[in-house]
């Protein structure tokens, strides 16, 4: 691995494309039609930096554990390609590049959630809740939400009911994303001392709070429909997609014999709902 790549594997690339997602739509809701394509590149970009300096500083804090797990024995630290403090430096440098580039060229409130995202997500989630509890993915996963509010600020300089719709949908998708996630990766996290869901419980309980919480997602994103007064047929849309996720989820059952493949499964479909919903979000604006 070439020092640079070891940089940009530090940000988590492609856990940004996710988390940016979100922006985007967030941005045109609040504009009710296009932004500004400047307002547009300079948000992406800065909140690009935003979640890259986060999950540097993640790597920083777990480069140990990432050590115990296959799926994260080749990250830039663990291998020594960056060491921890070179790492550090540059997780502080592009946090504050973007926090800088929010401050200059968005408003004051995207700035400090932006901020606020960053310190959530390594002090409250990294440091607080991720060895510490079983639940840690679904309050840590609201720095995941911080997107949709961000891209908003930026747009409005305030926040909105429409905006806490969206952010709702997120916070109910993570928990099931990324539990399908640690079911696929179970003996990782559980040879890492990593309290994941179903480390610690049982298949029918990670199930049970599955479903709980994708029906919670399918509510939300309807609220959000609904709140952003959108045509007759995104609602339509929307609900279909949802009849889709719930049909994979009830592919995972407790005697499956392909429990982890099933996972896998859910954590793809669950990536592929969140880019449709989000589509669907941008066109029923644009044509509305």
């Amino acid at each position: 691995m070439s020092l640079v790549r070891g940089y940009i594997e530090l940000m988590k690339l492609r856990v940004v494309e996710l988390l940016l997602v979100s922006t985007l739509p967030a941005m045109i809701l609040a504009a009710k039609g296009l932004p500004s394509f400047s307002l547009v590149a300079t948000t992406i970009l800065a909140g690009t930096l935003s979640a890259g300096s986060a999950n540097a500083f993640n790597m920083v804090i777990e480069s140990e554990s990432d050590k115990l797990m296959a799926r994260t024995a080749k990250r830039p630290i663990v291998t020594g390609v960056i060491s921890r403090t070179n790492a550090a430096i540059f997780a502080f440098i592009i946090g504050i590049l973007s926090l800088i580039i929010f401050w200059i060229f968005t408003t004051p409130l995207a700035t400090l959630l932006s901020f606020f995202a960053i310190a959530f997500y390594v002090l409250v989630y990294t440091i607080g809740l991720k060895s510490r509890t079983s639940q840690n993915i679904v309050w840590g996963g609201v720095a995941g939400c911080m997107p949709v509010f961000i891209g908003w600020a930026a747009v409005t300089n305030s926040l909105s009911i429409t905006a806490l719709a969206f952010f709702m949908v997120i916070f109910f998708w993570t928990p099931p994303h990324f539990w399908a996630l640690a079911i696929k990766y179970k003996d990782d996290y559980s040879a890492a001392g990593i309290p994941m869901l179903p480390v610690v419980t049982t298949k029918a309980n990670v199930y049970r709070q599955m479903w709980f919480h994708t029906v919670l997602m399918i509510a939300s994103s309807i609220w959000l429909i609904i709140s952003a007064n959108l045509p007759t047929w995104s609602l339509v849309v929307t609900i279909l997609l949802g009849v889709v996720f719930a049909r994979e989820l009830i592919a995972l059952k407790e005697s499956s014999p392909d429990y982890g493949k099933t996972a896998g499964k859910i954590f793809q479909w669950s990536i592929t709902y969140l880019s449709l919903l989000s589509v669907v979000l941008v066109v029923a604006q644009l044509s509305a």
